[in-house]
């Protein structure tokens, strides 16, 4: 199973959701950056369920340990973590989990879930239980890994943030494409939803809890943003930025599309409309627009990084679904117990962050 991503550095991730362990490790990742054990906490957290009616009930405590990798200073402030240089391994114990809900998944497989493919390819051993491998919960790992990335740009003026963009219907306002301050960049990530809008993060909320009474789930999107990076990062063809990044997006369960810039409206548009001219502003070339998202022939403009990636509803919905039996070869109905988001959104935001992170801090350990 290929568990890895990185040319520079490696970070593989390993455990499934129900196993007594989930973890990380991150190779290759260079000596002294400082993660304050208090800001490694407050991320992980954005991820964690349990946080309003809008995720799912299951309560984790999403604390890593590290076991290799790290040193720790006690500091006035607490805590913080140091990378040593060496390869960085940290666990999150499983808690709360209730395997026996998933008990009938290897004959009934549930639609939009990797159940069939999976025992298909693996085999009736393949471990199902709370999606096993394919499940959300690897995504608390990869961002004990995006936090030490997180921490690595920041130390050079290069910042990273996120917001829900779009639930249902109901969008938020977008990043500033062209003067995007690292003051604007965060700020959704002080709310308790992510938002830029809050009106429109509560008729977000209103379009999640529509699908919840109804037994059913809604998609949306998130916009991601880089800024401060120095002009051409990343390479044509096979090491360009939109690869590199597009494929760690696409490790997030439930990332179904990403478009950078103006991305799918590009279709309609005409390169005298289009097109990024460039001109002189305070003795530095820039972009009057940046339609292409910071990002041409694969390589950084200098202009923010602009990107947004698509989710799919929540496939685990208490309603009725039509499926099939393996073991009797027939078409059958079932109901998936559990308890499940009503829409992964808003929780996806830090880990699409964290993702873009180690893609970032990959290509920048090439120069």
């Amino acid at each position: 199973m290929a568990n890895t991503f990185g040319n520079n550095i490696t970070l593989a991730i390993f455990g499934g959701s129900h196993d007594t362990e989930i973890g990380m490790t991150l190779a290759g990742f260079p000596a002294g950056v400082r993660l304050p054990e208090a800001e490694l906490l407050s991320f992980m957290a954005r991820r964690a369920p349990g946080q309003g009616p809008w995720a799912t009930a299951r309560k984790e405590p999403d604390i890593p340990v590290f076991t290799a990798g790290v040193t720790t200073e006690e500091t006035e402030n607490g805590k913080v973590y140091i990378s040593d240089g060496t390869p960085m391994r940290a666990v999150i114990i499983n808690t709360n989990q209730r395997s026996g809900d998933y008990a009938s998944l290897l004959d009934t497989p549930r639609p939009s879930h990797a159940d069939y493919p999976a025992r298909v390819k693996f085999g009736e051993g393949v471990d199902l239980r709370g999606g096993g491998k394919y499940s959300g919960r690897l995504t608390a790992p990869l961002c004990i890994a995006g936090a030490f990335c997180l921490a690595y740009l920041r130390e050079r003026g290069i910042e990273v943030g996120a917001h829900v963009q779009q639930i249902g219907a109901v969008r938020d306002t977008a990043f500033d494409r062209m003067r995007l301050t690292p003051e604007a960049l965060h700020a959704p990530a002080a709310t308790s939803f992510a938002v830029i809008d809050p009106e429109a993060g509560e008729a977000m909320k209103g379009e999640i809890e529509c699908a919840r009474m109804t037994a059913d789930s809604v998609g949306g999107s998130v916009e991601c943003a880089v800024i401060g990076l120095p002009v051409g990062l990343g390479d044509h063809p096979f090491d360009g930025m939109e690869g590199r990044i597009s494929s760690i997006l696409f490790s997030i369960p439930a990332v179904k599309a990403v478009a950078f810039g103006d991305g799918f409206d590009f279709v309609t548009g005409y390169g005298s409309t289009h097109n990024d001219a460039y001109r002189f502003e305070n003795g530095v070339v820039v972009t009057k627009t940046n339609r292409c998202g910071g990002i041409v022939g694969g390589m950084s403009t200098g202009m923010p990084v602009i990107f947004s990636c698509a989710f799919k509803p929540t496939p685990s919905i208490g309603s009725e679904q039509e499926s099939v039996s393996l073991t009797r070869q027939e078409n059958t109905s079932m109901v998936i117990k559990g308890r499940h988001d009503p829409c992964i959104v808003p929780r996806a935001v830090p880990v699409v962050e964290a993702a873009a992170a180690v893609a970032v801090v990959d290509l920048m350990m090439e120069r």
